[in-house]
């Protein structure tokens, strides 16, 4: 039987709660994140500079959503009311068990802090407890060595490098690295992340 396609839902834990993305969030998250080229630089574009042009790129993540090709969430601090940043449920492929978390980002004040863990033990919990999925994926730039280390403390599995995967926006070529978490291993990263909060 082939996994549950997801559908928008609120995902809570105890410093994060994750809601459907929507443009009621698009001040909270310029004031998190807008500027910042450190962290729109993994992100395949240049930071916004403006609401307006945060505003563009969130528009277009939800008429893609609209599409089925996301399902966002914003990343509210549950301390602060505030969205500090969004992730998405991508690729999603039910009949073979498999999604991807992807485009994740949160303002550079919650970097090294419980929100990344929580928020990768929410989406997983879901994907594998709820949804039925077998193997859950995330990718990032060969380059974004912040990244690859997040994603391997969440229990992820390297398992390679697509090379000369996709052009950056400076026309250089980025090399994908893939890692994943397996169904049969989610138990042990499960209790490993739920320790680590």
């Amino acid at each position: 039987m082939p996994a549950k396609i997801p559908a928008p839902v609120t995902l809570t834990g105890r410093h994060v709660t994750l809601v459907p993305l929507s443009m009621d969030h698009l001040g909270d998250l310029f004031a998190a994140g807008g500027g910042d080229d450190e962290i729109w630089r993994w992100q395949g574009g240049v930071a916004p500079r403006t609401e307006a042009e945060l505003g563009a790129t969130l528009t277009g993540l939800l008429e893609d959503a609209e599409r089925g090709t996301y399902l966002p969430f914003a990343v509210i601090h549950r301390a602060s009311g505030k969205a500090i940043g969004w992730t998405t449920f991508m690729d999603v492929d039910a009949a073979n068990e498999r999604l991807e978390i992807g485009w994740t980002w949160y303002g550079r004040a919650h970097w090294r802090s419980a929100v990344n863990t929580e928020t990768k033990l929410l989406l997983m919990t879901h994907a594998f407890d709820e949804l039925g999925m077998g193997r859950v994926q995330l990718k990032t730039d060969h380059m974004n060595l912040r990244s690859q280390a997040a994603i391997a403390r969440l229990g992820a599995r390297r398992e390679g490098v697509l090379r000369r995967h996709r052009r950056r926006p400076d026309g250089t070529w980025r090399d994908t690295v893939y890692f994943s978490l397996l169904a049969e291993e989610w138990p042990d990263a499960k209790a490993r992340l739920g320790a680590r909060l």
